[in-house]
């Protein structure tokens, strides 16, 4: 209704306060997926101070709701077969309501993503059209950018040759409102304060796909030209898992702090970091950095075949590098996927291992 109507919010303004209020059992939900419009045009605007009496952000179902819509059969897939599947999805209902539990992943990608008139073939389009509007192509053009990596306002600024304005943090701001964007900062491990430059992370996991996989293939999928066989015919697709279960973990950093020994509340910060390499510093990107009242917690998060003890050579390489306050002592946890070396376990590293299993399972 506002889309097409501009003065939208003044008619419910006028209405609200002429009539409705008055009605003590009338509740006036207003919502939608231009979150972005709601927020400027009634959340944020001096017309309505005072007349919202709650918001809700609604995110994604959790790792094991997401699973429990797979029916009786999802308790027969593995558990490589679930996160394929929610490497895809994410915890999107809709998207998850498509899933086909007792056909192959392959399958479910085929039919879901890879055919002319499917619906993930289709959805984003359609989806980000309705979203943005005219607004569409630069809010497109930073998802893109946005698809190999966090990155900072100047860093995405740089790429596209623009000086950092309010137009460019307005868009930034609206795919964050969206759901398609994580605003990320997190605490500098050595000061102690809010790092200087947040990053920017692609948090849904389908855009994420899309624009990966299927927009690069998208001519040939539309004249009948690309036949989807199997995931193992995407290039590089062992990568394109691991940043995907990467980024299942990070959507849903609270389910794991139970398995952690941390309580929520003791927990300060969680957010990937990345420490930039200077006369004084060496560059390490720690996938997730947790911060506690006296602990820092560096956690490895993997998805591949066969994990090797040569991960645990990493993420010490990581801690040699990263510069922190002495006062503060480092715990260190693996969340993975994957045939996990005999070593790893035996050689007590990591303070903490948590399969990707025990975080479908938890209710």
């Amino acid at each position: 209704m506002g889309g097409y109507d501009p003065d939208f919010a003044g008619y419910f303004k006028e209405a609200w306060d002429e009539y409705l209020h008055k009605h003590a059992n009338l509740i006036f939900v207003l919502c939608g997926s231009v979150s972005s419009w709601i927020a400027e045009n009634i959340l944020n605007s001096i017309g309505f101070v005072g007349r919202d009496s709650f918001d809700i952000e609604l995110g994604e179902l959790s790792l094991s709701d997401s699973v429990a819509l797979f029916g009786p059969t999802g308790t027969r897939l593995s558990t490589g077969e679930k996160l394929d599947l929610l490497s895809l999805t994410g915890g999107v209902p809709k998207y998850l309501e498509e899933i086909r539990p007792e056909l192959s992943v392959d399958e479910n990608f085929r039919r879901l993503c890879f055919l002319p008139r499917s619906l993930l073939f289709r959805e984003f389009n359609e989806t980000f059209s309705r979203i943005f509007g005219l607004r569409v192509a630069t809010r497109g053009r930073i998802l893109r950018m946005l698809v190999d990596g966090r990155r900072s306002v100047s860093e995405l600024a740089d790429l596209e040759k623009r000086a950092v304005n309010g137009s460019y943090t307005e868009a930034l701001s609206d795919l964050c409102y969206a759901g398609f964007v994580a605003e990320e900062s997190g605490m500098n491990p050595l000061t102690g304060n809010t790092v200087k430059e947040s990053r920017y992370r692609l948090k849904d996991n389908y855009v994420r796909f899309y624009l990966k996989n299927i927009e690069p293939r998208a001519a040939a999928i539309k004249a009948g030209l690309f036949e989807f066989a199997s995931l193992e015919q995407l290039n590089g697709w062992d990568s394109i898992l691991g940043l995907q279960f990467e980024n299942l973990i990070l959507n849903h950093v609270n389910d794991l702090f139970p398995h952690l020994g941390l309580e929520q509340s003791l927990v300060l910060s969680a957010a990937p970091y990345t420490q930039n390499a200077t006369k004084r510093n060496e560059a390490c990107q720690i996938d997730l950095l947790i911060r506690t009242e006296r602990t820092l917690m560096v956690i490895e998060i993997k998805r591949q075949r066969e994990i090797r003890h040569e991960v645990v050579d990493e993420v010490a390489e990581k801690i040699r590098k990263l510069r922190y306050d002495k006062k503060l002592s480092v715990r260190t946890a693996l969340v993975y996927d994957g045939h996990l070396s005999a070593s790893i376990p035996t050689d007590r590293y990591f303070d903490f291992i948590v399969p990707a299993e025990v975080l479908l399972a938890q209710r």
